[in-house]
């Protein structure tokens, strides 16, 4: 996959007001396509004005503002497939490269964030593809809207461990979002990844993984093991807050 970032553009209709309007435009080649993806052009200045509020939420930090290696390697792995009819979940969509990617291959897609801003880009990107793309505001501690559309064929999910009460989360979320499909997950090897994957064991779910990019980055694929059928509990619910990314 190829990229490179172009000048200041005009922002389209609907962009959040301030820093977060002041975009460029990145292109990336796909699997033989050009995708267009429009991001901030200074995620400092965003964080500026954050921290000029009143109410500093450390949920509110723009993550979602940067194209995170993870999301390129997993654009990449989800572009080279074919997902035409299948339902697939993006989880901490961020800018929405990777949401993009799977609709490209032909997806019916959902993208979530925590953040409005990371949603309104993400469908600002699809639009900007020629692409549809449903998104939602979604913590992953409050899924009703992700579980409502339950089983999923592919969810997939992009650097979202870099936290440590992201783990108990997603290890409750999964096995109820997955029934016999799968879960592809980009990490560069943060160090909470070894503590997910041994819940997942622990859940009786097959796993494997690619070769880790230049950057460090795997993408990890799981899924449950129907045919023997699930020889973990699921874990029970956990208190506390958990961001996306």
């Amino acid at each position: 996959m190829e990229c490179r970032a172009r000048p200041r553009v005009e922002p389209p209709p609907g962009l959040p007001p301030g820093a977060a309007s002041d975009v460029v435009e990145e292109t990336f080649l796909l699997a033989g396509h050009t995708v267009r993806m429009l991001r901030p052009r200074d995620d400092d200045a965003l964080l500026d004005e954050l921290l000029a509020e009143a109410d500093q939420d450390e949920d509110r930090l723009p993550f979602w503002a940067q194209l995170w290696p993870s999301g390129a390697v997993l654009a990449r792995e989800v572009a080279g497939r074919c997902l035409a009819g299948r339902r697939v979940l993006e989880l901490g969509s961020g800018l929405g490269l990777v949401a993009v990617a799977a609709a490209l291959s032909g997806a019916r897609v959902l993208a979530v964030d925590r953040s409005p801003e990371a949603t309104t880009f993400t469908a600002a990107n699809a639009t900007r593809n020629g692409l549809t793309v449903q998104t939602a505001v979604c913590p992953f501690e409050q899924p009703e809207r992700l579980l409502a559309g339950a089983p999923w064929d592919l969810v997939v999910a992009a650097d979202v461990l870099y936290e440590q009460r992201n783990v108990p989360v997603l290890l409750w979320l999964l096995p109820r979002l997955v029934t016999v499909g799968e879960v592809w997950l980009a990490d560069p090897g943060r160090p909470m990844l070894a503590r997910f994957l041994a819940g997942v064991d622990a859940l009786g779910w097959r796993r494997e993984h690619t070769e880790p990019d230049p950057s460090g980055v795997a993408v990890h694929r799981l899924r449950p093991d129907t045919a023997a059928g699930s020889s973990g509990r699921r874990p029970r619910h956990p208190r506390g807050p958990a961001t996306g990314r």
